[in-house]
């Protein structure tokens, strides 16, 4: 049925899922492609198309963050991805040597910002600007960024560094809900949508460590206070009263559950803001005490009750306007919420008072029920803006350093994105006109100022096409005829504004600019200007009070007298400030509007980012709803068109964005003369200078030219080792060109001179610290040595001292021994019976006897004693030996053997008697000696000895000798 009613058959139904089967494999196979580029200059064609299917591939991919050149495109998520900001990954991105070869992030920015501050080149701030419409992830980006250099601004080392970041941090991030509050409401286009422009600046000191940070907003949107467009809400914090007040506090403040403000439309509406815990505990961390708190929301719950008091108009002119019957309690309860008395308080809202004449006479006027409204609207913004004023001024008492503990600082600038509702006024205007003023900095800054630079630097370039926001600027701002001067003119002019006439005005005076049109279809005055964005139609009623902005001195005195704590800090009666109050006379100056101080305070902030390198954020809204893996083609392709991102794209992929003076140049890469020998340059240089003319031989130019030369023929090197690591796009980088005064170069070009820079350093750093290697060994050695000589000389000192301590210890010994052998001596030569020993002849050499025994026998010659002992031995020596011996110990004649006869006692304890009967009778006594101390040695002996002096000696038993002869036989 359901085929039938839309026309198909089965057969043309299967064709059709064929044919998109087809498309669909075709779309999905060219978008693995697209998915794989992280820069939308590698695009090719560079198109809005080709650049949004890029997009939207990466973003249905969960990869949220492109390069565009030297932009950052973010697309906004729309879920939780916590993934994507942990500090592991901060961390990655800071300790990576080259973080633009990692995959596109907040990050890199971060990185590559703080990394610019290090390296001190000018100029050294630094700032971001992020940028994108209303709900893109302005607000979270920089809170990312925030908490980036919270973790890498603190030194690892110092524990006390790291507390300080940890603290600005919080306090930072504490911040942001305080002034999201106070600062943001529910629009059109976002639930979040900050009303104000913040620039936040994170301040560093000497040694890159954040030390503090300051905090500077903008063009508080605060007519929303009093009056807030069709389905749109007024700021978060007085929903949060509402609804997050305890009983208690409602009795307090007169905020009974479910009452009606007509300055709280859509109170129905929830939304995760609403959240009044968490303000009053950031609030709280901030120095902001409870009673401080209790304090601020009476005075908002009487604001509140402020714009409840309705004024009926009186038929009388004379008369002023009296309060409704049933506004008189909301009369009542905001002048005791306001600590302001109730009928003075009627009376500065009914009665204008004017000052006339030279004699300045005081005239009181009863103005009529539209005044008396816009008199009640403006107390109530005078109020709201000096407490918002106040909640900046307590922030930064509470997270900015003193002057002389920071030097440097990055800023984060985050302001309203591009607006275009169906009734635009003031408001719109003037953050239409920062958004201008901001893509004009962008433009001048990348775009028109590469091309104009090329040119004076003598380059030949291609000039690319541009949309430039110059006229639209000169409609808004220019002189002498704008449309703020006309705006302007309109408020000092002391009449009726008239809506119709101001767009009459503007439409004449600015009939010639190219950026206005206007609706003929339109029933209510207004113009449109075209913008770089697209055309947006201004309503003129209303808009020349709004940039009055009147603030009437009688309300500021009415302020002054008021009892509570809180307003009387904020209107002190001694202002430091003069107020708007109409000067004397013909002297009076000019009426300081709203468009003015506008622009003034923009004026300022453009002199800072002038002051600072920029680097640049582009937020996209992938929808208007807010949904996670949604992708709007309509919407984004807007956004694209009115950032300009397509002709940024064109300029970074074809011209030259990085610029650097010679000097600069020089002093950064001399270094690489290292890799290559110095030569001249000539035309077969691969890199030849272009643009270099003719200059003075003594200028300095004419000096850095031959360095610059050596540093050129250093690139093949260096696209050879980039080809040999594959990396194919440091390989063929684009040319570099050479201008009068400054060098041009691509991304590319940079990153490979960045690399050979890198490795020279590495270079130098392994030779240094191989040369400290081997003084270290050397000393090391040395101390060794000395060590080990040292240790050498005590040993040999100490075995000095102990051999001559033995020394000595021997020559008393060995003294000793001789004063007792001599004494022993003398002793047993006392003992012999005065036997006189009778030396014989040597022996006959008649007696035959082998070398051994005549060897022998002149061993035991020389110790006879011993000799009898071993010849009288019961074993061990044989029979001839024994002879032999005995022989020798008598020393006889070496004759025949036949001639003596010797006999001995074989089997005795020991030896009895000698004789030799040829030569006479001899007789050797061995008896105990008589002597005291003859059984002592001088050293103590394991075996009991005797005496030294008793002949024949045996070693296990004393030998008893008794009183025997030897009798020699013939």
């Amino acid at each position: 049925m359901l085929q039938q009613v839309n026309g198909h058959n089965p057969g043309s139904d299967g064709q059709a899922r064929e044919y998109l089967r087809e498309d669909l494999q075709e779309f999905l196979g060219g978008e693995v492609l697209l998915y794989k580029l992280d820069d939308l200059t590698r695009v090719n064609p560079v198109t809005l198309e080709t650049v949004l299917r890029c997009l939207q591939a990466r973003y249905m991919a969960d990869t949220f963050y492109t390069n565009a050149g030297c932009t950052l495109v973010a697309l906004n998520p729309f879920k939780p991805v916590p993934q994507l900001y942990s500090p592991e990954l901060m961390r990655e991105y800071h300790a990576a040597p080259q973080p633009q070869k990692l995959k596109p992030h907040v990050f890199t920015v971060g990185e590559q910002t703080y990394r610019n501050v290090k390296s001190l080149i000018e100029p050294v701030n630094q700032s971001i600007v992020v940028s994108g419409e209303s709900g893109a992830g302005k607000t979270w980006t920089s809170r990312c960024l925030m908490k980036f250099y919270a973790v890498v601004a603190a030194s690892p080392a110092s524990w006390e560094s790291h507390k300080i970041a940890e603290r600005i941090e919080q306090r930072i991030l504490n911040s942001n809900p305080v002034m999201e509050a106070f600062g943001n409401a529910c629009t059109l286009r976002n639930n979040n949508s900050s009303r104000f422009g913040k620039f936040i600046q994170l301040q560093l000191n000497r040694a890159q460590q954040m030390t503090g940070a300051a905090v500077q907003t903008y063009l508080l949107e605060k007519t929303r206070v009093a009056c807030q467009a069709s389905s749109e809400r007024n700021f978060h914090i007085f929903y949060q009263i509402c609804k997050g007040a305890s009983e208690d506090e409602r009795l307090q403040w007169h905020l009974p559950e479910g009452a009606a403000f007509s300055w709280l439309p859509n109170p129905e509406r929830s939304l995760e803001e609403d959240c009044f815990e968490v303000t009053r505990e950031a609030m709280l961390h901030l120095g902001i005490d409870t009673p401080t708190q209790n304090n601020i929301f009476k005075v908002l719950a009487g604001l509140l009750h402020l714009g409840n008091i309705q004024f009926a108009a009186s038929e009388d002119e004379a008369q002023p306007c009296q309060p409704m019957d049933d506004a008189k309690y909301s009369v009542r309860t905001a002048a005791s919420l306001l600590g302001l008395p109730e009928d003075v308080l009627l009376e500065m809202v009914q009665i204008r008072t004017i000052r006339a004449g030279r004699q300045q006479q005081v005239f009181r006027k009863p103005c009529p029920r539209a005044e008396c409204d816009t008199r009640r609207d403006c107390l109530a913004k005078l109020i709201y803006a000096r407490l918002f004023d106040w909640l900046v001024s307590v922030i930064n008492s509470s997270i900015c350093a003193d002057t002389d503990s920071w030097t440097t600082f990055i800023g984060l600038l985050d302001v309203y994105g591009f607006e275009s509702f169906p009734d635009n006024s003031l408001e719109q205007l003037c953050i239409n006109y920062a958004n201008e003023k901001l893509q004009q900095h962008f433009v001048a800054h990348y775009l028109r100022a590469q091309q104009e630079e090329y040119a004076v630097e003598g380059l030949e370039w291609s000039f690319v096409n541009y949309q430039d926001n110059q006229p639209c600027l000169d409609l808004i701002e220019g002189s002498p005829i704008s449309i703020c001067s006309l705006i302007n003119e309109e408020c000092r002019l002391n009449r009726p504004s008239s809506a119709a006439q101001l767009q009459t005005r503007i439409e004449t005076a600015l009939a010639g600019s190219p950026c206005l049109g206007h609706n003929k279809l339109s029933r209510e005055p207004s113009f449109i200007v075209v913008h770089y964005a697209g055309p947006v139609r201004y309503h003129t009623a209303g808009l020349v009070e709004k940039n009055k902005d009147p603030i009437p001195p009688e309300l500021t005195r009415l302020l002054q007298q008021s009892q509570d704590p809180l307003l009387m800090g904020l209107f002190p009666t001694n202002p430091k400030e003069k107020t708007q109050e109409e000067p004397p006379g013909q002297s009076r100056a000019p009426v300081l509007t709203v468009v003015s101080r506008f622009k003034a305070s923009l004026e300022q902030l453009l002199q800072v980012l002038h002051s600072t390198t920029p680097h640049y954020i582009r937020c996209i809204k992938p929808n208007s709803q807010g949904q996670a893996q949604t992708f709007l083609q309509e919407e984004v392709l807007s956004q694209l068109e009115a950032c300009g991102l397509v002709e940024t794209i064109h300029i970074s992929a074809a011209g030259f964005p990085i610029r650097v003076s010679h000097r600069n140049f020089v002093e950064r890469y001399k270094l690489l003369r290292r890799l290559h020998p110095r030569t001249s340059s000539g035309p077969d240089s691969p890199y030849p200078a272009k643009g270099l003319p003719e200059r003075c031989p003594h200028s300095e130019e004419a000096m850095l030219e031959p360095l610059i030369q050596d540093i050129l023929h250093t690139l093949p090197v260096l696209t050879q080792a980039a080809a040999i690591t594959g990396d194919s796009a440091e390989a063929m980088p684009a040319p570099m060109h050479c201008g009068r005064t400054k060098v041009f170069m691509t991304d590319s070009m940079l990153e490979l001179l960045e690399c050979g820079r890198a490795r020279v350093l590495e270079q130098c750093a392994r030779c240094i610290q191989g040369g400290w290697r081997r003084h270290w060994h050397r000393e090391q050695e040395r101390q060794r040595r000395a060590v080990m000589l040292i240790q050498a000389a005590i040993r040999s000192w100490l075995t000095r001292k102990h051999i001559q301590r033995l020394h000595a210890a021997a020559t008393v010994i060995k003294r000793a021994w001789q004063k007792w052998r001599i004494r022993m001596a003398c002793l047993a030569a006392k003992e012999l019976d005065g036997v006189e020993e009778k030396h014989f002849s040597q022996a006959p050499c008649s007696l035959s006897t082998s070398p051994l025994q005549t060897r022998l026998l002149e061993a035991i010659i020389r110790l006879w004693p011993l000799g009898l002992v071993l010849a009288n031995t019961a074993m061990g020596v044989g029979s001839f030996q024994r002879k032999l011996v005995v022989w020798a110990c008598l020393q006889l004649p070496r004759g025949s053997p036949s001639s003596y006869t010797v006999q001995t006692a074989q089997d005795q304890a020991g030896v009895t008697s000698i004789r030799a009967l040829p030569q006479g009778s001899i007789k050797f006594h061995c008896r105990k000696s008589p002597l005291r101390y003859a059984d002592i040695c001088p050293e103590p002996s394991p075996y009991s000895i005797t005496g030294f002096n008793q002949i024949l000696l045996e070693r296990h038993r004393l030998i008893h000798v008794t009183s025997s002869a030897f009798t020699g036989l013939g």
